[in-house]
This record gives C-alpha cells, sequence and structure tokens, in this order.
C-alpha cells in the first residue's frame, strides 16, 4: 500500500474510530471524502500547522460540516494542535473536536459550519476578501496577498437555497481564486437523493458562471489532483470541482447507504472496516510513515510562510505607508482608535432626520476613518443609506470597491460577511429592511456563535413602513433578535444615539450589532446623550421619586417625550426612559440599572412599535403596553402610528390612566 493510499486510510479509521467512542457523529463522509480531502491538503494547499493564522495561507472550509472528523483527523495528522487525546474527545465537553467546526475552537478551523449551505457562502466572503486585499496591497514582484479558497461540500448544502445565492454571486463577481467540491454521493438522511434531488449540478454552476469540472471515481487522487490543478490555473471564474463517490466507502455493510450517514458504525462494522481496508492497527495509532509523509508536504506551506514573510521585510521598508495601512487592516481594534483620533465623528447634527439617514451620515463618516471597511445592501442601499459615496463598487473589474452589490440575497450576504470577517483585514457590514432579516436570521445567529463583529444595519423598523402594509412591517424582530446570544441589538431614538451605537458597532472585537433605524423623520431629542451607551438611561426626569415610568425606544422616543410634557406639565411626576439596547442595560452595574429603573415605582408604562413580547421583566407585574401585539395593515405611517396608540396624547391618556 502507498504512503498516500496508508494516510487516506488513516483518516478513514481514525474517523470511525472516533465516532465509535463518542457513540455519535457522522461517519459517512470521512470515509467517502477522505481522498479528496487529503489530495488538497497533501498537493495543493498552503498552510503552516505552527501558525495556523499566517495571513497568506490558504482556507479549507468544511461546509459539510457534520462530518468534522475528516477535518480532525487531517489537522492531526497534519501537525496542527490536535492530539490523540483530542481525537478521542470528539464531542466531549470542553474539548477541541466538537460535533461541528468552531471556528475558535479547534487550531486550524477557519470558520463554524454545519448548517448546510452556510460554508459555501462563507467561501465565497473570503475569496473576495482575498480578491480586495490582493488589489489594494500587492505591488510589483512582491505579491503578499495570493492563497486560494476550497471549501468542501456534500448534497445537502446544495440543496439549500443559500448555496445558490453564493453561487450566482460568486460567478458574477469571477471569484476565480474559489475552488468548491462537491462530495457527490446522492444520498441524505432519508436515504437516495432520486426523489428530491434530480437537477443537473454541473450545469447550474456552469449557468452562473463556473467551471466545472467531474471525477467520476471519488477514489482516483490522480484525476482529483488534476481536476485540482486546472481550477487553480483559471483566473476567469470560479471551479465546481464534482466528485462520485460512496458514502461510508470502506465498510462493508454500510457503504453507499443513508445508515452510514449521521450514526456511529457500530463496533463489530469498524472491526469489518479495518479488515476491508487492509488496516492492521492497534485502535488510534496511526504509523509514523503517515505523520513524516504529511510533515513533508507541509514543508511546502512552511516554505511559502518563510517566504511570504522576507517579502513583508522588504515591504515594510520599500512601502512603509502602505504597511501601516496593513497593520491597521489586521488590527481588530483599529476602529476604535481612528474614532477616538477624529472629533468629527460625534459632531452633533440638528434638524429632524430619520436615524436610517442618520446612519448613512455616520457611515460616509465611517467610511472615511476605515479604509478597511466593506459591505452593502440586499439591493436596497439607496434605501437603507448604506452606500459609502466615493468608495467604488467590488466588481470583476473593481476589485478595489468598497460597496458590495449583494442582490437580493438576504442570507448569503450574512454568510458572505461572515466569512469576509474571518478572514481578516476588514470589518463588515449588511443591510436591508428589518423584516427581511428573517431570510438572513440564521446568518446573524452564526455571527453570534463564532463572536465575529458585523454590523447588521436594518432599516425600515416598524408599522412606520405605512402603505407598503403588514408584509414589510416588523413587529416581532426585535423580540427576535433580543432573544438571541451574543448579539447587541440597538434601536437609536435620534441622531446622537443612532452616532454611539454605530461607533459601538465598529469598536466592537467580538460581538455582532443588531442597528435598527426608522424609515420615518425624527427630531435630534436635546437630552439625548452618551448614556445611551449603557443601554437604557433616564432621557428626561423629574424632582424627586417618579410616580410612573414610561420606558420607549427608536422612533416611539419622540411621542413619549410628548408625554412626558403633558404630564409634567400637569404635575405628574414622570420618568422618560429611552432603552435603545436591552442586552446593554443588563450588562450593567445593578446600582446603575436601579437607578434607572427604581423598584420603588412600579408602575411603568413600555412604549415600542412591536410585540411587547420581552418587555415585562423591565415593565414588572403592575406595567402596561402601548405595543403592537397583532400585524400591522397598509395606511399612511402617521394615520397607523395614531391608531396604535403612539402619540404623545394617547400616551399621556394610557399613563394617568394608570395612575
Amino acid at each position: 500500500m502507498s504512503t498516500r493510499d496508508l494516510s487516506i486510510n488513516a483518516i478513514r479509521v481514525l474517523s470511525a474510530e472516533a465516532i465509535q467512542k463518542a457513540n455519535s457523529g457522522h461517519p459517512g463522509l470521512p470515509l467517502g471524502a477522505a481522498p479528496m480531502a487529503y489530495t488538497l491538503w497533501a498537493d495543493m494547499m498552503n498552510f503552516d500547522p505552527a501558525d495556523p493564522a499566517w495571513p497568506n495561507r490558504d482556507r479549507f472550509v468544511l461546509s459539510a460540516g457534520h462530518g468534522s472528523m475528516l477535518m480532525y483527523s487531517l489537522l492531526h495528522i497534519f501537525g496542527y494542535e490536535v492530539s490523540m487525546e483530542d481525537i478521542k474527545n470528539f464531542r466531549q465537553r470542553n474539548s477541541r473536536t466538537p460535533g461541528h467546526p468552531e471556528l475558535g475552537v479547534t487550531p486550524g478551523v477557519e470558520i463554524s459550519t454545519g448548517p448546510l449551505g452556510q460554508g459555501i457562502a462563507n467561501a465565497v466572503g473570503m475569496a473576495i476578501a482575498e480578491a480586495q486585499l490582493a488589489a489594494r496591497f500587492n505591488k510589483p514582484g512582491l505579491p503578499i496577498v495570493n492563497h486560494r479558497t476550497y471549501a468542501l461540500c456534500g448534497d445537502g448544502c446544495m440543496m439549500e437555497g443559500l448555496s445558490y445565492e453564493a453561487a450566482s454571486l460568486a460567478g458574477t463577481l469571477a471569484l476565480s481564486k474559489l475552488t468548491v467540491i462537491y462530495d457527490s454521493n446522492n444520498i441524505t438522511i432519508e436515504g437516495d437523493t432520486d426523489g428530491t434531488f434530480r437537477e443537473d449540478v454541473a450545469a447550474r454552476f456552469a449557468s452562473q458562471g463556473w467551471d466545472v469540472y467531474t471525477v467520476e471515481d471519488g477514489n482516483d487522487c490522480d484525476a482529483i489532483k488534476d481536476a485540482l490543478d486546472k481550477a487553480a490555473s483559471q483566473d476567469k471564474h470560479p471551479s465546481l470541482i464534482i466528485v462520485k463517490t460512496q458514502i461510508g466507502y470502506g465498510c462493508p455493510a454500510k457503504q453507499g447507504s443513508a445508515s452510514s450517514h449521521g450514526a456511529p458504525l457500530g463496533a463489530d462494522n469498524v472491526a469489518a472496516t479495518r479488515a476491508n481496508l487492509g488496516w492492521d492497527y492497534e485502535p488510534f495509532t496511526i504509523p509514523q510513515e503517515v505523520y513524516d509523509y504529511a510533515a513533508t508536504k507541509a514543508q511546502r506551506g512552511v516554505k511559502a510562510h518563510d517566504l511570504w514573510s522576507k517579502r513583508m521585510a522588504i515591504y515594510e521598508t520599500k512601502y512603509p505607508e502602505d504597511f501601516a495601512a496593513w497593520q491597521m487592516a489586521m488590527d481588530p481594534e483599529a476602529a476604535a482608535k481612528a474614532l477616538a483620533a477624529d472629533p468629527d465623528y460625534a459632531v452633533k447634527e440638528d434638524g429632524a432626520m430619520a436615524t436610517r439617514a442618520a446612519c448613512g451620515k455616520l457611515l460616509q463618516k465611517l467610511a472615511k476613518n476605515m479604509p478597511n471597511l466593506v459591505g452593502g445592501s440586499a439591493d436596497l442601499a439607496s434605501s437603507n443609506n448604506t452606500v459609502m459615496k466615493g468608495c467604488g463598487t467590488f466588481s470583476d473589474e473593481d476589485r478595489l470597491g468598497r460597496n458590495i452589490l449583494f442582490g437580493i440575497r438576504e442570507h448569503a450576504m450574512g454568510a458572505i460577511c461572515n466569512g469576509i470577517q474571518a478572514h481578516g483585514g476588514f470589518r463588515t457590514f449588511a443591510s436591508t429592511f428589518f423584516v427581511f432579516s428573517d431570510y438572513m436570521k440564521h446568518s446573524v445567529r452564526m455571527s453570534a456563535l463564532m463572536q465575529l463583529p458585523v454590523l447588521y444595519i436594518f432599516s425600515h423598523d416598524s408599522i412606520g413602513v405605512g402603505e407598503d402594509g403588514p408584509t414589510h412591517q416588523p413587529v416581532e424582530h426585535l423580540a427576535q433578535f433580543r432573544s438571541m446570544p451574543g448579539v447587541i441589538t440597538f434601536r437609536p431614538a435620534d441622531y446622537t444615539e443612532t452616532m454611539h451605537g454605530m461607533a459601538m458597532a465598529v469598536e466592537s472585537t467580538d460581538t455582532p450589532y443588531v442597528l435598527v433605524t426608522s424609515r420615518q423623520n425624527l427630531p435630534v431629542l436635546d437630552s439625548s446623550s452618551a448614556e445611551c451607551r449603557k443601554g437604557a438611561y433616564a432621557l428626561k426626569d423629574c424632582d424627586g421619586e417618579p410616580e410612573l415610568i414610561i420606558i420607549s425606544s427608536g422612533a416611539e422616543v419622540a411621542p413619549s417625550l410628548d408625554a412626558w410634557n403633558i404630564l409634567n406639565a400637569e404635575g405628574i411626576k414622570v420618568r422618560l426612559v429611552s432603552m435603545p439596547s436591552m442586552e446593554l442595560f443588563d450588562k450593567q452595574s445593578k446600582e446603575y440599572r436601579d437607578s434607572v429603573l427604581p423598584a420603588s415605582c412600579s408602575k411603568r408604562l413600555v412604549v415600542e412599535a412591536g410585540t411587547s413580547f420581552g418587555w415585562h421583566k423591565y415593565a414588572g407585574m403592575d406595567g402596561q403596553f402601548v405595543t403592537v401585539d397583532t400585524f400591522g395593515a397598509s395606511a399612511p405611517a402617521n394615520q397607523l402610528f395614531a391608531e396604535f396608540g403612539f402619540t404623545g396624547e394617547s400616551i399621556a391618556a394610557k399613563a394617568k390612566a394608570m395612575l
């Protein structure tokens, strides 16, 4: 048996053994896809196991993340800090080998995957990042950015609509350094795909502007290598390599069967697989020959890393300004430093404006301060106010353009931004109408799970959308994002709160922000301030202890202020609290929270043009609500606000009734 074949079988057996020991996992993909994965790592990819974060490494994304033992076996064999003990602890608490690949947990894992299709879109984002960094920083004879992105996916990824969205955009953008390898075994959990998936995938990708190669035998490493070489040699299109495999290859009883997909093979079948593959070693034992061969193969990347370091030393001397810009791009705290050094960013605007317009003004300031800020909208940039003026549009013709036209692809937009952010070198934002955040919710969740500080800018935040009606009027969406761990949802009341919300978002190094802005104009409030960074503060107060507290956010703070003025004029002691972010408020000390919402005042009125869900912990048992607990309606916004009770008079009347 050749060392190559021995190494491939090592991946197969090690994966099966780890899954069997955990009594949980997905052996089918590692058994079937081991040859293509090993060929890619051994013969194509540049990486350095001693420095997994080397900026010019090739990226590998296991989009079919359920096959995680394939990834862990590769990392172990090629010398990353994934020990045999880590392999034995597969899927166990606090191990380096969780059930699906997780960014920040396992050295060498580029991004968290598992929800099918996400990895393809993440890889598109990484390829966009590489293309723009190369255009910005490469100099004649000094190509400091020159790497490829690979994604391995399965039939399930291809079925997900997300893969269509991402592949379509990748073809349009001609991302030639992107290669997707498709483990085509025609099996999903429910069995043969003949009943669910008969499309011509090759024709689909070709129509989307991809080069397509097909390998008929998934065990033919030479054919796989030839296809990878062809993909790497062209510079016009992204590439899809379709590799025909048998799921569970090597297991006599389960090869080609759905039963090998998502459950351990069983002790007898692991033994039969070992015998069938000619594997005559103790459990969890890899022959030294395999390690030595892998170390030899890894030298390609180690040497490339050494050459890159020498180039960077020359680059620093020859192009000091560009080198400084490179360092800034790679510094996760650069945005905070840039804003701190720019007093213009904090200049307060006057006059009524929608917070989406405020966001647009502030985005121009951010773009000036942050040359590595990139992003865009799902075909709504003019409505979201998210065009960075003078920054160009990213395309095949202009790799330096910082505005990305995502098209009407919300889900892919979020996942692509995750890929750009995880790649390094950029801060990203994604934007659409708030109601359409439903289409991209899972991508936002993945941002939070991976602690990627993507900025999500959602406009048209309530029934204030008006005539477009309930299909376009978000009511439950605030509660949805507020309930998501690891996300800061920030709904500003005016320009000042928007300014601070956006600043906090780009200052963040590990938390995505959801900025929710209004369609309609709002006054700039005299008393709004940096206190909003604490999540909630007393916008207006009274002498002594309040009889009632009005709590509001976003656009509804203005009519709540009208109500405060009415009540105050009548001698009623009322505190008006602006609460743009529940999450930030909950992070404050108990003393501060009690100072804003003292327990001595149990009469509290929540005012927000969304559902009341989630507000009860602040309203308390005696609290009441001016909220929208039904869907909206099609009518002018002012009429709807009056009908649903969002006027100063209506809010004041509700407050007096409580007293």
